[in-house]
């Protein structure tokens, strides 16, 4: 059986001041985050946005559910679907609405980070499965979405921008850079266990935690690493520093967000605290 509830009850109360304090932030664009509340929710109920399953953590009185938008969503209907343990499915539709990125343009000195020889590309294809494990991986911990930022630091580049390095376009940038000396500490942004941390071609000495539920961070270019995979971290540890290993023009932290395996902005799981992003040509 299949009924349809209304976004509108549904998503109400996500807009209440004593709840939107503390939540990442919602934001209905591609890349950005879909908030849903669960008021009728079990330990057996099944969330997914999509197809895919989603975080879901209590917050106050009630559940929330959590999903990620991937950043080539197209704008349109998309769709919660909530399975409750008596086999009822509910489901309630999402309005993502157009996002236009900028451009970027940074000359890479090392031609091997832009046009990696044969010899690369066989390591970075041995690399990109161990991300693509580490990114898919979901644990059943309940995860805590109170994110710190991960280093201090001027924002350099920021999520979305379609990418050029020495005028040639690759991927759009995945993640908020932030620009800081070498051997500025890098903390964890929340309680979490490393999944995987080493010496990536593209990334340089990088690092991903679980924090439950497919809600996975990302930290890359680090001058070194401080942790090893299986560790227990704690929010605020400091797992490295800032560094300028990989593809990098200058030192700085990329940092990443993962929700049911999709990237997502980092600022929409972060304190307002940082100063507003500055998009600059070399981080």
């Amino acid at each position: 059986m299949h009924h349809r509830i209304s976004t509108a009850f549904l998503l109400f109360c996500l807009t209440l001041p004593h709840l939107a304090q503390a939540l990442p932030e919602k934001a209905l664009v591609p890349g950005g985050i879909a908030l849903l509340s669960l008021p009728d929710y079990q330990k057996e109920t099944i969330v997914t946005f999509d197809n895919e399953q989603v975080a879901v953590f209590p917050y106050k009185d009630t559940w929330i559910a959590m999903a990620g938008i991937p950043l080539d969503a197209k704008p349109g209907d998309h769709q919660f679907s909530i399975k409750h343990h008596t086999g009822v499915t509910l489901n309630t539709r999402v309005l993502v609405i157009e996002k236009k990125y900028e451009e970027q343009h940074l000359t890479i000195k090392d031609k091997r980070k832009v046009n990696p020889t044969k010899e690369d590309m066989k390591r970075i294809a041995q690399e990109r499965v161990r991300k693509n494990k580490a990114r898919t991986l979901r644990t059943e911990t309940t995860p805590k979405v109170d994110f710190i930022w991960p280093a201090e630091g001027r924002i350099s580049s920021v999520f979305g921008l379609r990418r050029f390095f020495n005028e040639q376009e690759r991927k759009p940038h995945n993640g908020l850079d932030i620009a800081a000396a070498i051997g500025t500490p890098v903390k964890a942004t929340a309680d979490g266990t490393v999944i995987d941390a080493g010496d990536f071609f593209f990334s340089g000495n990088m690092i991903f935690l679980d924090h439950g539920q497919g809600i996975i961070s990302l930290y890359a270019h680090m001058d070194h690493i401080n942790v090893r995979p299986g560790d227990t971290i704690k929010q605020g540890d400091i797992i490295g520093a800032v560094g300028q290993t990989g593809r990098a023009t200058g030192p700085h932290l990329h940092f990443a967000v993962f929700a049911n395996k999709t990237l997502i902005d980092p600022v929409y799981m972060l304190p307002k605290r940082q100063p507003k992003p500055q998009i600059s040509s070399s981080p």
